[in-house]
Order: C-alpha cells, then structure tokens, then sequence
C-alpha cells in the first residue's frame, strides 16, 4: 500500500510539472470553456458572506481562489495550499496582486493549519489526484470549524447513455490534443484514466460520511461530467 501511494505521488507530481505552463489553455480546450461555468457554480451554491474565510486545497493556478475573493470584494482571507512546486509558483504569482490570499506548499493529507480554522473548504478536480483520500478528506474536517463547510468539484459519472457514448469517445482525443499543446500525451492519459478510475457520485457521499461529514448533498454539472459535493462539520 505504501509503495502505490509513493507511486502517485510521484506519478501526480511528474504530470503537473509537465503541464504547469499550459494548465489553464488546456482545460478551457479540453472543456470548451464549461469548466469555468462548473466552476461559478460552485462559488455561487457557496454564498460566502463577509469574513468567511476559505482553504483551497489543491489550488492549481488559483480560479477558485479568485472567484471566491472577487465575490466579496477581495476582503475574506483566503489560503491557497498546492503540493506540486511549478503550479504552486505559477499560481502565486498569477494572483501576486491578491493581499488576502496566501499561499501554503502542501498536501492534502497533511495541512499546515490548527483545529477549527475555516468557514469552507474547497477542492476543485484536485481529490482523485490525492494519494490518500480518506486522510484527506479527514485533514479536511480537522480544519474547517464546526459549522463549517466542504465543497469539492469532481469529474464523475455520466448519468444519460447517449451523452456518456460521445463523452468517452471525446476522452479519446484529450491525450492527443495534449500532445500537440503541451508536447507529451502522458499526462492526458493519466487524467483520462483517473476520471474513469474515480469514485461514482454516491461513493463519494459515502466517504464523506465515512470521515464524519453530515447533512451531504450533491448536484451533478453536464449530466455528470463532473459533480459537486457539499458536506459541513457538525
């Protein structure tokens, strides 16, 4: 068990530093753009208010970190924590004009924060990369304060047959679209395989529940492309 989650790790790791530099024009390709839809939905089922503060684990190169910030004028604090060292300098410095973001090199299953610390906790196509989710998902709870809330947006599974048909078939052409952008198809094979490989909608409420999350709820995005889940800390 070990050895394969040593294995991830670096497996994760090797595929964002080969992708850093495109990381934000390849997903605007690979999903026409919809991702940045998916992702102000999330924001918007969220309804931060003044002085919620917010934890974004796996943070890329900082789109939710952004939103949420721009949605209350950039006066909540906002911790950004990203393991991958390349993405982590990039998004640093793609939101270098943010005062109340910080960010933290890290990983989700070992937050650098104390007990009870955040309102929410957002995690966005960042959980099926991590090496443990059930540690993860435990971090997660440690930090939030009671009352607090967690959000994850997740690739999932495909609820209509027809639209699930030409979304794999789509899959197909990622790793080669990845090529010609990025220059090498391997990480958009890791990615397709991590999709299929991921929890269903349902799974992932179960180890939420697992890890001590109530009151869970989940609302598909493009017929389940992808998925959000919310659940709070009682």
């Amino acid at each position: 068990m070990k050895s394969t989650i040593q294995d991830k790790t670096k497996l994760v790791n090797s595929v964002f530093s080969k992708v850093y530099k495109k990381y934000d024009l390849m997903n605007d390709i690979m999903s026409l753009g919809v991702h940045r839809i998916w992702k102000k939905k999330l924001i918007d089922w969220m309804n931060p208010q003044f002085n919620d503060n917010l934890i974004d684990v796996a943070s890329g190169t900082g789109d939710i970190a952004k939103l949420f910030s721009k949605k209350i004028n950039n006066l909540n604090k906002v911790s950004c924590v990203e393991p991958n060292n390349d993405m982590y300098l990039a998004g640093k410095d793609n939101l270098k004009k943010f005062a109340n973001i910080t960010w933290h090199k890290a990983k989700a299953e070992k937050l650098p924060f104390n007990n009870d610390t955040f309102d929410f906790y957002t995690i966005s196509f960042g959980i099926r990369n991590v090496s443990d989710i059930n540690l993860s998902l435990k971090e997660a709870l440690r930090v939030l304060k009671p009352g607090g809330r967690f959000m994850c947006l997740e690739f999932s599974k495909v609820n209509n047959e027809m639209i699930n048909f030409l979304y794999q078939n789509y899959s197909k052409t990622i790793p080669i679209i990845g090529k010609y952008i990025v220059g090498s198809s391997k990480p958009y094979d890791y990615l397709v395989e991590s999709i299929n490989k991921f929890y269903s909608q349902k799974e992932l409420v179960n180890l939420m529940k697992q890890n001590g999350f109530s009151n869970i709820e989940y609302r598909n995005l493009s017929s389940g492309i992808s998925a959000i889940h919310s659940g709070w800390k009682i």
